[in-house]
């Protein structure tokens, strides 16, 4: 099954994009579901038809879907917040506010990423369209299920085991909830999806990243900066989508400033993003509101193109060896000296860019070595490895 995300700065015609690559994807004979993880919910408005958070038939071979987000939470959640709730109850939070406090930002989100993983394995669709939130909800979005691995991994077990052996020794002297195994087994559940969607989010057979930018300078700014944090976190990005560019046609005075203009930021969406494919569509002439109009912005945007296919192949990390040495490379387009940060800790590498962090554990063969050198060049980060030198050979050398 292929997944495809689509995310966007707001108002730049994500939506629209997305709907009109599934409406081609499905007309092409491919089974092909959309669906929506924006709040917005614009699906029903693109499609000019009801949406349901179930998939809902919408054209021959096309299936629509808006996430509940709510529904999606209490489904995963319930069971943790329940003892989340009753520890809070016991130190003295109303019932009502420790609901509220139970919620982390950002689970309602994650638990639509969940969908991902329920329809890769329900196996009935060859292409799974993502309508994603706008790029700064969708930069979260994608990396928490890493961050919450990080936790699940090397603190759950280590609770675990505390609470197993506290247990009997607390509920003498103390009436403190203490969390069972059924609260465990919903977060090793959760922990299980999580790391299943990463890893099919991040399979470059499986799954790419469009980006969908107009033509203006903020816009493409902040487009720049989500191809920096997906390639981060290992996200591809196989094709840059410009929607809304004023046509040749249209002559009229009025226009023609803008129309230089534009053609200054195309240029500029090409030395940025080439060699990524950059696609392109016109600014139509009414709004792109049901099947028939999607279809001719999927043909506008994809000409001959298979909307199923990978547009584009990038490797965002990869390890090679240099005599004795190891460098880690890292595709990192657009990131400054000054936003970067790179440090070690055990068997982990921990990268800052803006205000953005990951910690990666090292492959075996790193995690023998020291960190020698940081080096930028041009789009890719390089860490070099090396075995730290004896004391004496560093004096020698000092």
């Amino acid at each position: 099954m292929r997944v495809l995300l689509f995310t966007g700065k707001g108002g730049v015609g994500k939506t629209t994009v997305a709907a009109a690559t599934a409406v081609r994807a499905a007309r092409n004979g491919h089974n092909t579901l959309v669906m929506s993880t924006d709040p917005a919910h614009s699906l029903a408005d693109s499609f000019d038809t009801e949406v349901g958070t179930v998939a809902t038939e919408v054209a021959p071979k096309l299936w629509a879907e808006q996430i509940d987000a709510q529904e999606r939470l209490e489904d995963n959640w319930r069971e943790i917040q329940e003892y989340l709730v009753e520890l809070m109850n016991w130190a003295g939070v109303e019932t009502i506010q420790a609901e509220e406090l139970s919620v982390i930002p950002g689970l309602d989100e994650i638990f639509s990423l969940i969908d991902v993983k329920r329809h890769v394995d329900g196996g009935k669709y060859d292409l799974l369209v993502v309508d994603c939130a706008p790029t700064a909800e969708t930069l979260r979005l994608l990396s928490l299920p890493e961050v919450m691995n990080w936790y699940i991994e090397r603190i759950f077990p280590v609770e675990r085991r505390v609470v197993k052996a506290v247990r009997p020794l607390v509920t003498k002297i103390t009436s403190l909830p203490i969390a069972n195994d059924r609260v465990f087994g919903a977060v090793e559940r959760l922990h299980g999806n999580l790391d299943a969607v990463r890893r099919i989010l991040n399979d470059e057979r499986t799954s790419s990243v469009r980006l969908v930018v107009n033509l203006e300078k903020m816009v493409i700014a902040e487009a720049r900066r989500t191809y920096t944090y997906l390639s981060l976190f290992g996200y591809r990005v196989d094709a840059v989508i410009v929607n809304r560019i004023i046509p040749e046609a249209v002559t009229d005075p009025y226009f023609m400033k803008w129309k230089g203009i534009q053609a200054d930021h195309l240029a500029t969406v090409r030395e940025s993003f080439e060699p990524v494919p950059i696609l392109t569509s016109r600014l139509f002439d009414r709004e792109l509101v049901g099947v028939g109009l999607l279809e001719d912005l999927g043909e506008e945007v994809y000409g001959e193109l298979d909307v199923t296919k990978v547009l584009h192949r990038d490797q965002p990390i990869r390890v090679r060896k240099r005599g004795s040495e190891y460098v880690m490379s890292m595709r990192l387009p657009f990131a400054g000296r000054a936003d970067l940060d790179v440090h070690r800790g055990g068997e982990e590498l921990y990268i800052r860019v803006g205000r953005y962090k990951r910690n990666l554990i090292l492959p075996a063969i790193l995690q023998r070595l020291e960190i020698q050198e940081a080096t930028l060049n041009e789009d890719r980060l390089d860490i070099r490895f090396a075995k730290q030198a004896p004391l004496k050979e560093r004096k020698s050398h000092g």
